[in-house]
């Protein structure tokens, strides 16, 4: 592998010429950095990453940690953050709390001890001194999907609430009257704030929301099982199960099947996070679809402004509803458009 010397002797200067062509200092001359850079095209000479970070203090790598990377919703999500990331030069390197909040600390550990430019973070839970200290020590930071409240962060989310409030509207209209849900952790934002929706637009329309009916899940498959297992129980089980995410409205599908029951004849069902898969199932299954793609984009692009020194922000986009067959609806055509209107994205300053 051609060396920085190498580069020198191809192009008959000296060492440090070579470093300040390679670094764009503006006193080299013309000549010299044609010269430079016409030898460091010939021996395909690449510099080295680490080395360049102690000269400079920037090693042009972001830490991204997300909550589970089986997740069909984190995994597309990383990979959008990595390929802006990519467009705007930043490699990435990839942290699976698995929703476990000591694996989480351990990986943003690591990811400072190698020195990265900043961290994009998607919160198992409400509270990490680790990433408080970080914060108030002057590490560029972005919340992505979750944050933890009280945290002066940016954060780059997507707005359930309206989607969650179609959803309700949606299974009234079909004559639903009693609905349940799967909820996430309560110590994530996603988690409380979907209850919340949830039981806001039952109230809208008189429907309670009893204690019975909401059951506590980890984001995660094997819960979304139990808890629908638990609804079949009851004396009254409900007409519609919304699972506040995809793992766990799969594993609401294997219980409902497990008990011989089917989709939506004889309990409907309604999904958070909509994914590839839902469209494949028998029935497909009515979900509500965030702008996965667009959320990385707009968490690497707010955090290389903090970073580069620009202004922080934070940044809201619309989910919508997409109707399929789960919850009995007629005609069982989905157009994968939101058949209620949406608010437009909302960005403000942090």
């Amino acid at each position: 592998m051609a060396s920085i010397k190498d580069v020198a002797a191809e192009a008959g200067v000296s060492v440090a010429t070579v470093s300040r062509v390679l670094n764009d200092h503006p006193s080299v001359s013309p000549a010299a950095r044609a010269q430079v850079l016409a030898a460091v095209e010939t021996l395909g000479y690449r510099p080295n990453a680490v080395a360049r970070s102690l000269r400079t203090d920037q090693t042009r790598t972001l830490g991204l940690v997300i909550s589970d990377v089986l997740n069909p919703y984190f995994t597309e999500l990383a990979r959008s953050v990595e390929e802006e990331a990519r467009a705007l030069g930043y490699s990435v390197i990839i942290g699976n709390a698995d929703e476990r909040p000591e694996l989480q600390d351990h990986h943003v550990r690591t990811l400072l001890d190698r020195r990265i430019d900043g961290l994009l973070v998607s919160p198992t839970d409400g509270g990490s001194p680790l990433m408080l200290d970080a914060a108030r020590a002057g590490t560029p930071m972005v919340f992505v999907d979750r944050w933890i409240p009280g945290m002066n962060v940016p954060v780059v989310r997507a707005d359930g609430r309206t989607a969650i409030h179609d959803l309700v509207t949606h299974l009234h209209r079909l004559g639903h009257r009693r609905l349940a849900i799967i909820a996430g952790p309560a110590a994530t934002t996603t988690g409380s704030e979907r209850v919340a929706a949830f039981r806001d637009a039952l109230q809208e329309y008189g429907l309670p929301l009893p204690d019975a009916y909401i059951g506590q899940g980890d984001f995660q498959a094997a819960s979304g099982r139990r808890v629908t297992e638990e609804f079949l129980d009851l004396p009254e089980p409900p007409e519609v199960v919304f699972a506040a995410d995809n793992l766990m409205a799969l594993g609401a599908l294997d219980a409902i099947r497990a008990r011989g029951m089917r989709v939506p004849d004889d309990i409907a069902l309604a999904a958070f996070d909509d994914i590839a898969w839902f469209v494949h199932t028998d029935p497909p299954i009515t979900a509500i679809a965030q702008p996965t793609p667009e959320l990385g984009r707009a968490a690497v692009r707010a955090l290389v402004d903090r970073i580069e020194g620009r202004p922080p922000h934070s940044v809201t986009l619309p989910a919508r509803l997409v109707v399929r067959r789960s919850c009995g609806e007629p005609g069982g055509e989905s157009r994968g458009e939101p058949p209620y209107p949406h608010t437009s994205p909302q960005r403000s300053n942090t």
